[in-house]
């Protein structure tokens, strides 16, 4: 891991995860919120809808962002990269910051990258990051029950089952399982 600048650069061997720069702003920008309905959206969080931006107010809202970070803290939110093209993002937030109780997530927008084993590389190297940078005894993950890929993921990792909340997400008329998962620190390190 290289960080210059609070700019953050983390080689795998299928991925890279790096710093956000302001030149990616459109790109991002694109990915996100360029179609009406994407794809990636209706297995990350569907239940929630996708707030609309322009790429002014989402420029802003990254700027913003990186000005809240406490200088003692890594970079919230990373790129994932493959052979220089974006796919995606990985991030985390405090679910309850006193107690270091923090949550991941991965987002990869363009299919064609699903079920490459780019996910579960950029996941390892993000955690394994927020674990050297933060005095983190556990990192947890949620998700909900009908994305199966997600919980795989998770489970590759190493990841328990902490919590299954049953049928507490309404997507298309169908009720769905909320599914928290997490590591500790010492079985990450194993």
């Amino acid at each position: 891991m290289i960080k210059l600048n609070r700019m953050t650069y983390i080689p795998g061997e299928k991925v890279i995860l790096r710093s956000i720069k302001e030149e990616d702003h459109p790109y991002l920008w694109k990915l996100i919120y360029g179609e009406q309905e994407p794809e990636w959206k209706k297995w990350d969080a569907p239940y929630y809808p996708l707030e609309p931006h322009t790429l002014e107010s989402y420029r802003s809202y990254e700027r913003a962002r990186i000005e809240r970070l406490p200088e003692n803290e890594p970079d919230s939110r990373l790129i994932i990269e493959v052979d220089d093209v974006i796919i995606g993002t990985v991030s985390y937030y405090w679910e309850h910051k006193p107690s270091l109780w923090l949550e991941v997530g991965i987002g990869i927008y363009r299919p064609e990258y699903w079920s490459g084993g780019y996910g579960t590389e950029a996941l390892s190297l993000w955690i394994t990051h927020l674990f050297q940078q933060l005095p983190l005894a556990r990192v947890g993950l949620t998700t909900w029950s009908r994305n199966q890929r997600m919980m795989r993921v998770a489970e590759k990792l190493g990841m328990k089952l902490e919590g299954r909340m049953r049928k507490c997400r309404i997507y298309e008329g169908k009720h769905y399982d909320s599914i928290r998962m997490g590591i500790l620190r010492e079985e990450w390190e194993a």
